[in-house]
């Protein structure tokens, strides 16, 4: 059955629903690509310029500048192309929240990866494979609700 056939069998919300799910993934793609190619320029940076620094220490830091640089794209994106909501105090701040909490996810998994053994370059695949769906849920809940 093609996808067209597929498609024009939801109802509106189930349509919509789904739209939603694509645009996020299409917006998740553009900000790991984002995050992640500015964590291995940082880690890079870092390991040459602080060769002293710890793997933590430089793994944190990576992903922290990463982070901030990502979170204000996917924040101008989710808003106007992802949920299509106007931006404002109460879905910013709940916004906000719910990259704290992936941010936090993200480090732990991110720092225990590295420290039972896997390189600081690769530690961030298996890392996006367990906090980006958290983080879909999290916003969407935040941005709909």
């Amino acid at each position: 059955m093609p996808i067209k056939d597929i498609i024009n069998r939801l109802d509106d919300k189930q349509r919509q629903g789904l739209g939603e799910v694509i645009r996020f993934g299409i917006v998740g793609v553009i900000a790991v690509v984002i995050q992640y190619l500015g964590y291995l320029l940082v880690v890079a940076l870092l390991e040459y310029m602080m060769p002293d620094w710890g793997n933590h220490v430089i793994v944190t830091s990576a992903n922290t500048i990463a982070y901030v640089i990502s979170f204000i794209f996917n924040y101008i994106a989710s808003t106007r192309y992802t949920f299509k909501v106007k931006s404002n105090v109460k879905r910013s701040a709940g916004f906000v929240f719910s990259h704290i909490i992936n941010y936090i996810l993200q480090t732990v998994v991110l720092n225990f990866l590295v420290g039972i053994g896997l390189s600081k370059q690769i530690a961030m695949v298996p890392m996006f494979a367990i906090t980006v769906p958290t983080n879909f849920i999290l916003v969407r809940f935040f941005l709909k609700r």
